[in-house]
């Protein structure tokens, strides 16, 4: 038997930092519950002060360690700081694999910082579809920045940008990183470049490059830094802190914040709008394979049986 759900009582112990709360919270909103709407209610009045933090980046250039240095680095000026590491789905369970979990278990015992590792579930972009509504529990409970990491998934990773207020590019020396970002488009969504493992050969070079690039963008009001980084010895991470505040304070000193926000909130009622399409017409696949048939048929015209498939009441000859 299913356990009943409180939903303001998730609410009131998550705003007062419970853990637990905050965990129950995001797992209905990762099993599409039916008191999702609900719990979307009960929180909005507690969203829109956390800042949330995009890291993306091509696989090995060390994002996770970087997560955990930026974790460290926040704790140290008192933010309170939530990490949500989307991770390639699992082929077996179609769970999260949970190795960023792994990897920061230095932070488990802090009461301050909460780690959530969710599974993308095949969902393009590098995110999970369920994100969006994670980062608003993880906004009403009280966190400051939210550090959102993404799987590395290459040209549609760039999806990152619009859940992001802060959007992070991490690029490595040595991997070709500079052509494969503008390949990629991600240079045009990156507020701040990190060159991490930069000790090693080239790192000045790649640097260069992305200044390069960064500088042929229409001008925004905000330059992205370039910063070199050694995460793994904390170096250069200070500075990237620094940035990422620097870059708030750009957000919210004009409309920017406003806008971006106004951007994603739109986005957010668009697919919740198509998801409930879609689910409406989910449990009837017979009748859209007869229309599917009729239209291969030349019987009707796509546009005509989709209407039909909205209007099932309406007489399709």
């Amino acid at each position: 038997m299913a356990r009943a759900v409180d939903v303001a009582d998730l609410t009131a112990r998550a705003r007062n930092g419970e853990a637990a709360a905050v965990a129950r919270l995001i797992s209905l909103v990762e099993d599409d519950s039916p008191r999702l709407p609900e719990v979307s209610r009960s929180l909005a009045p507690f969203t829109g002060r956390a800042h949330v933090v995009g890291l993306t980046g091509a696989p090995g250039v060390g994002k996770s360690t970087s997560t955990s240095a930026l974790v460290k680095a926040l704790r140290a000026k008192g933010k309170r700081v939530a990490v949500l590491a989307i991770d390639p789905s699992s082929p077996f369970s179609g769970g999260a694999l949970l190795g960023d979990r792994i990897r920061m278990s230095e932070h488990d015992v802090d009461p301050n910082v909460f780690i959530r590792s969710m599974a993308s579930r095949g969902h393009l972009g590098g995110l999970a579809g369920a994100a969006p509504q994670a980062l608003r529990v993880l906004d009403a409970a009280g966190c400051d920045v939210i550090l959102v990491e993404t799987v590395g998934v290459g040209q549609s990773e760039v999806e990152v940008a619009g859940i992001a207020d802060t959007t992070l590019v991490l690029l490595a020396p040595g991997m070709g990183d500079g052509i494969q970002a503008a390949k990629a488009g991600i240079l045009e969504i990156g507020d701040v470049f990190v060159i991490n493992k930069a000790d090693r050969e080239g790192a000045n070079a790649t640097r260069r490059e992305v200044r390069t690039m960064v500088g042929m963008r229409p001008d925004s009001g905000w330059t992205p830094p370039v910063i070199l980084t050694v995460a793994t010895e904390g170096e250069g991470i200070d500075e990237v802190v620094d940035e990422i505040g620097k870059h708030w304070d750009f957000l919210t000193s004009g409309g920017e914040l406003k806008r971006r926000r106004v951007a994603r909130a739109r986005r957010e009622v668009e697919a919740l709008a198509l998801a409930s399409v879609q689910r409406r017409f989910g449990a009837s696949d017979a009748g859209l394979d007869r229309l599917a048939r009729r239209v291969e048929s030349a019987e009707l015209d796509p546009f005509a049986a989709a209407d039909a498939l909205l209007n099932p009441d309406r007489d399709v000859t």
